[in-house]
């Protein structure tokens, strides 16, 4: 998933947000991962790196996204990304119905 940012007129900052599983299958690009791939394997070479699951920068680490996760082998980057879609959105929907957010929401800055 990906969000606009708001604009204040600063090329330096990037076009879209990504979150979610654009936000891993960014990283999925840039990284040296091989599939079929066990999660394991994959809580191994993420270790404790954090994946943003909102537009509001939120995160959850790799490892407790997988834990989460229906299976542990994936035969696939598609297979991965669908495996973790639903986590990533749960974690996404919780934390948006928190009264906290709600609040914070409501206020100008």
């Amino acid at each position: 998933m990906g969000v606009r940012p708001p604009s204040n007129d600063v090329d330096e900052e990037p076009d879209v947000v990504e979150f979610g599983i654009a936000a891993l299958d960014a990283r999925l690009a840039d990284a040296d991962v091989s599939f079929p791939a066990t999660a394991e394997e994959l809580r191994e070479y993420f270790g404790d790196a954090t994946v943003p699951y909102d537009a509001s920068g939120n995160e959850m680490p790799v490892a407790e996204a997988l834990a989460e996760a229906d299976g542990e082998s994936f035969d696939s980057e598609d297979e991965l990304l669908n495996a973790l879609h639903p986590v990533f959105e749960r974690k996404r929907q919780a934390a948006s119905t928190s009264l906290v957010k709600q609040l914070r929401g409501l206020v100008p800055f």
